[in-house]
């Protein structure tokens, strides 16, 4: 026998890692736990959910279910915590998460244990990255707590922060929610999922050896009804979710109208792009990290395997020999390459997928390894010619499957990938760098990696896009979404100006002052409305100014395609910022007509008037200024990669404009987006629409492209309700009344829009300080985060 038959028939023999210390805790505690509240357990009297080992079905340890009584306490010493603790000074918030990092490092091999044991995942993920990974996340956001003051100033804590987070990284999702929540002064109330509880509990207690205040961090138990307690509580400012799209719509549509912060990370189905020129046995390697880590209990594992047609064959055959060698069983083997599925519950799902699929006529290719006898475990497998349209295509399975479907070029792998509602992530494999590149820019994902897959670090943003959520964690990003700019003094409720929307005859129209009957302006063309309707304008004395189109859901659809056309408007940042100088060139040279509607339909003084059409162009420079100007950043990451964020354009706005300050308010809205690369579909004040006539001949001659910005004309919150209902469109700007706000808000979970509103409150559009800025430009945008291989 020569060396490679040696090396061919090598097995590993049995590494056991020892779960005693683990099994003491458990034994030392009864295995009985309740909830952290206010820096002590509470509740275990009450624990009558079973926590089990999913490796053999034994049962752990049991927790409790917080009901009212018990969110109420925990949201209570949040709040009563939360003055004290924004308050420090950020150094010594940062020596606190610095403590929690070094007592977590310290004890770092018994929380690998323990989530084995609780999860089901081997004790080699556990050890080597998912306990090291949110040590990391509390060091790094140590130092984001001791540079707060100056590196994010004027910014301030939103308050108590709810904290939802899933079963599949529980100590790792713990960290991302709780390490930026902390380091910007906010307390936090947690719900871990009720499957795998047992090392935020372990985590409970570190925090009381670390001395954290009481009530800064607060870890209550139960299912989907505690999570919905948290979510409606009206003393939380903000929810942070890490779960299923699904559960993230009922979350948009509890908190609407609530004025909560929210940030989502959401489900996936991520592309996993092989083309023909890739290193084969590397990106195999990549589907063993990518599909079949973690048991596929990943919420962006690349589990559509898109694989060019020339090279298909020799990268399955590659694909099925790497998957027999995989190792399914007991997690705490350190030569375990999967361990089991987290529930019954979880493994009956993935089967009743794969049943599915199988009705519907694919076929499943399974490792013909062992598995254990007890416990639930699911063999690695994949559909190796699966259409896109297959179930198993479009769901997120959750378990360790692959489908796999070929390609011919760039364009159709491009169009694959993006053939998904959701947008979390995706996987790239070519050794040609510009091939590479253009799927990375192409392909819309929050997440995109090079050449590699599930990377993840403390500084590099994670998050989705379209139906995979919205908002980011990790780096400075996410630090932003926990906190807030500083308020000044109380905001007046909205009070919109009446717009009469019964019809007038032309003769009225013709006797007015000035006689104009305007059109729709979409796709760079004034178009007719849908009904043919009009409605007077009228000044503060009631007098006819001129009419304007009364629109509908056609008008909408069509400014909506008109936008989608107008893609390539977000390409040239540079060329964006000329056509942005230009536009204020034209306003400047018709200020004066420009003044003097704002005059007549307002009946606001001229000099006032007059300082709004200057404000107005003074924000066209502004935003001109910035649109080559909003860079992203490369990340120092721990991995060895050019870690890229990007910002781009969020896509097709819907615009809902206010009555106060109509010219400046429509376009304080509109600049910020186009100045980004978004294409808008605004509708102007209804009270004061005429102020959009004039805007046309503007744009035109400005050299917009026809389409990226659309106006349309009609009632407010009929106009926001067709706009919040449509699936193209991405998102939503809405100023107006509180209840319009929430009903957007309730109708944007849809399809998951990125909606910004006034939650019902009037703005100061002259102040600068609030009605334009850097802010504005982060609405605007979402960032993409490319992990690019660089040097040795």
């Amino acid at each position: 026998m020569n060396i490679r038959d040696i090396m061919e028939t090598m097995d590993y023999g049995p590494a056991p890692e020892a779960a005693t210390d683990v099994l003491a805790w458990l034994d030392g505690r009864g295995r009985v736990f309740g909830h952290f509240i206010d820096g002590g357990f509470t509740g275990a009297d009450a624990a009558g959910i079973r926590v089990e080992n999913p490796a053999d079905g034994e049962t752990l340890a049991r927790i409790p279910a917080a009901g009212e009584a018990e969110i109420n306490a925990a949201v209570a010493a949040a709040a009563k915590a939360f003055p004290r603790w924004s308050r420090l000074p950020g150094f010594e918030r940062s020596r606190y998460l610095y403590a929690i990092a070094r007592h977590l490092q310290q004890r770092e091999r018994f929380f690998a244990v323990l989530e084995s044991l609780d999860n089901g995942k081997p004790i080699r993920e556990t050890r080597n990255a998912d306990i090291p990974l949110a040590i990391r996340h509390f060091y790094h956001h140590a130092g984001w707590a001791a540079a707060a003051e100056t590196e994010f100033a004027g910014l301030d804590p939103l308050g108590v922060c709810g904290q939802i987070i899933p079963w599949n990284f529980p100590l790792l999702m713990l960290a991302w929610k709780i390490a930026p929540a902390l380091a910007a002064g906010n307390t936090v109330v947690l719900k871990p999922a009720d499957l795998t509880p047992l090392t935020a509990i372990a985590f409970a207690e570190l925090l009381g050896e670390v001395g954290l205040p009481k009530g800064v961090v607060n870890i209550v138990h139960g299912g989907a009804a505690t999570g919905a307690l948290i979510v409606r509580h009206p003393d939380i400012a903000k929810i942070a979710f890490t779960g299923s799209t699904a559960v993230g719509r009922e979350i948009r549509r509890a908190t609407a109208g609530s004025g909560k912060k929210l940030s989502l990370e959401l489900g996936g189905k991520s592309p996993f792009i092989v083309c023909a020129d890739a290193d084969l046995d590397a990106a195999v390697e990549g589907v063993v990290e990518g599909v079949w880590f973690n048991q596929g209990e990943v919420c962006c594992a690349g589990s559509r395997l898109l694989v060019q047609e020339g090279i298909a064959e020799r990268f399955l055959a590659r694909l099925r020999a790497r998957m027999e060698r995989l190792r399914v069983g007991d997690p705490l083997d350190k030569s375990t390459d999967m361990g089991a599925i987290v529930s019954a519950g979880q493994k009956a799902r993935i089967e009743g997928l794969l049943k599915q699929a199988g009705a519907e006529g694919y076929t499943l290719e399974q490792s013909s390894c062992p598995l254990p006898p007890k416990g639930h475990y699911i063999a690695p497998g994949f559909f190796a010619d699966a259409e896109p349209s297959a179930t198993v295509s479009q769901v997120e399975i959750f378990g360790p499957i692959a489908v796999t479907t070929t390609f011919r070029t760039v364009d159709e792998a491009v169009q694959l990938a993006n053939n998904t509602a959701y947008g979390l992530s995706a996987s790239i494999w070519s050794e040609n760098i510009n091939a590479a590149t253009e799927l990375a820019a192409r392909v819309k994902a929050g997440v995109v990696w090079i050449n590699a897959t599930n990377m993840f670090d403390a500084n590099a943003p994670f998050g989705g896009m379209k139906e995979s959520g919205y908002g980011r964690e990790g780096a400075r990003e996410g630090m932003a979404f926990y906190l807030q700019r500083a308020r000044a003094g109380r905001r007046a409720p909205f009070k919109p100006v009446v717009a009469d929307f019964s019809a007038v005859p032309q003769a009225d129209a013709a006797t007015a002052f000035i006689d104009r009957t305007m059109k729709n302006y979409i796709g760079g063309k004034q178009a007719r409305p849908d009904g043919g309707a009009s409605y007077a304008i009228r000044d503060p004395k009631g007098e006819v100014l001129g009419l304007a189109p009364v629109s509908g859901r056609k008008d909408i659809r069509n400014a909506v395609e008109a936008a989608i056309k107008a893609k390539g408007w977000a390409a040239n940042a540079h060329g964006r910022a000329q056509v942005l100088f230009f536009l204020g060139e034209n306003l400047s040279a018709r200020s004066t007509e420009l003044a003097g509607l704002v005059q007549r339909l307002t009946g606001a003084p001229k000099a006032q008037a007059e300082a709004e059409v200057r404000q107005t162009l003074e924000r066209c420079f502004y935003y001109a200024g910035l649109a080559d100007k909003d860079d992203g950043a490369i990340h120092a990451t721990k991995p060895r990669h050019l870690t890229l964020s990007l910002k781009e354009p969020v896509g097709v706005v819907g615009v809902l404009a206010p009555d106060q300050s109509p010219l400046l308010a429509l376009m304080s809205l509109v600049l910020p987006l186009i100045a980004t690369g978004n294409r808008v579909v605004a509708v102007p004040s209804p009270a004061h629409a005429l102020i959009a006539q004039p805007l046309y001949q503007i744009f035109d001659t400005s050299d917009l492209p026809g389409g990226v910005v659309n106006l349309v004309t009609g009632e407010r919150d009929v106009l926001a309700k067709t706009l919040a209902e449509h699936d193209a469109v991405d998102g939503i700007w809405y100023h107006g009344s509180a209840e319009g706000a929430a009903a957007v808000e309730t109708l944007s979970a849809g399809n998951l829009k990125q909606v910004w509103t006034n939650d019902g409150q009037s703005l100061d559009w002259s102040q600068d300080t609030v009605a334009r800025g850097r802010d504005w430009m982060d609405r605007a945008t979402q960032v993409k985060t490319i992990w690019v291989p660089y040097g040795a």
